[in-house]
């Protein structure tokens, strides 16, 4: 990922706002035992709403199931709820640990995407594609 003024300053406020977040879970949590005192209202930090929250998505779909290795195939699908623009990544899990992988494109205007991929680990790899923290479901190709 190439790191840019506007992503950096992207980066800080997920990063702050996701930790505002956390607190305020974490108070709300820390008060539910102790509901049987009264408690005077809180000040709260804006409500981000959870359609919001779980609208982004991602649709990927391999062009073959199976592939020789190195032999190039595509990954296709659409985004939601994402940036016109955004860059998609492929993954691939490797002894348990999601791997990010050098292939990404950036979305069409309609959330679309078509992404050449070429695998050289022998076997059934499972592979998803994310861009963020939104994670498209996991599919796989076995490479012969």
């Amino acid at each position: 990922m190439i790191v840019t003024k506007r992503n950096s300053l992207r980066l800080a406020a997920v990063a702050a706002l996701g930790a505002l977040l956390l607190g305020t879970a974490g108070t709300a949590m820390a008060a539910a035992p102790a509901a049987t005192a009264p408690v005077a209202p809180a000040a709260t930090a804006p409500v981000v709403s959870a359609s919001a929250a779980v609208s982004a998505g991602i649709t990927a779909k391999p062009s073959v199931t199976s592939a020789q290795a190195w032999q190039l195939f595509r990954v296709t699908g659409t985004t939601t709820g994402l940036e016109a623009g955004s860059t998609v990544t492929l993954q691939q899990k490797q002894h348990g640990t999601w791997v990010t992988l050098p292939a990404s494109v950036h979305t069409t205007r309609n959330g679309s995407y078509s992404l050449g991929v070429k695998l050289g680990i022998k076997g059934l790899n499972e592979l998803r594609i994310v861009s963020g923290n939104t994670a498209s479901p996991v599919f796989t190709v076995t490479v012969r």
